[in-house]
């Protein structure tokens, strides 16, 4: 009663044929990047100036939980007493 009726044909035949206009398309190679001593400075001075600051960043976070933790425990024995 409720079986879907399927067209004669399921697969129509493609509306567009795809022919292509160039059978090896030509690479083109990409522009030399030339690295010089300063850019290599640069970038090493760069990395442990990012790395300085997240070590900073860890230790800062570190003793502010340590700071947290000691002021939650001497205010809970004051509140004790």
């Amino acid at each position: 009663m409720f079986l879907p009726k399927y067209p004669d044909n399921p697969t129509p035949p493609p509306a567009h044929t795809h022919a292509p206009a160039d059978p090896m398309p030509v690479r083109r190679s990409l522009p030399s990047v030339s690295i010089d001593q300063k850019t290599v400075v640069a970038l090493v001075v760069g990395g442990v100036v990012l790395t300085a600051l997240l070590a900073a960043v860890a230790v800062t976070a570190i003793s502010v939980a340590v700071a947290a933790v000691v002021l939650r425990s001497l205010l809970r024995e004051q509140h004790r007493r």
